[in-house]
């Protein structure tokens, strides 16, 4: 079994409702994002699933947010943009467009070098 991943990055702005603390404010994070698939798929050069292919459907996704108050990006208009409802929006958009070979182990969110979520389904 392979388990590919990538990490990438964007810039976006969230405050979170019905928080009691300073994160109830509009405030800023650069969040960093982990995409882990789990295949037994080699191609014919030995490649399980391309690095590329994998980071474009995450960019795909994350250019949604990049750069906006996410609040205001939709579904996060209607529920909470939390860290822990990034990471499984993230995981539910990816599981939509990967070939049957490839399953999705799970999506990491970090909000600072020092706090993430992962979101997996079992």
């Amino acid at each position: 079994m392979f388990r590919v991943f990538i990490d990438t990055h964007f810039a976006a702005a969230h405050q979170l409702h019905g928080y009691d603390g300073e994160c109830r404010a509009l405030h800023g994070h650069t969040w960093k994002v982990r995409v882990e698939i789990e295949t037994e798929h080699q191609d014919e050069i030995g490649i399980s699933f391309d690095f590329k292919t994998l980071k474009a459907h995450v960019n795909s996704i994350i250019e949604k947010l990049d750069h906006h108050n996410v609040n205001e990006v939709p579904p996060f208009d209607k529920i909470n943009p939390t860290a822990e409802n990034l990471a499984k929006y993230i995981y539910n958009e990816i599981a939509r467009v990967l070939p049957d070979y490839a399953k999705l182990s799970q999506t990491v969110v970090w909000e600072s070098d020092h706090y993430a979520v992962s979101y997996f389904e079992k």
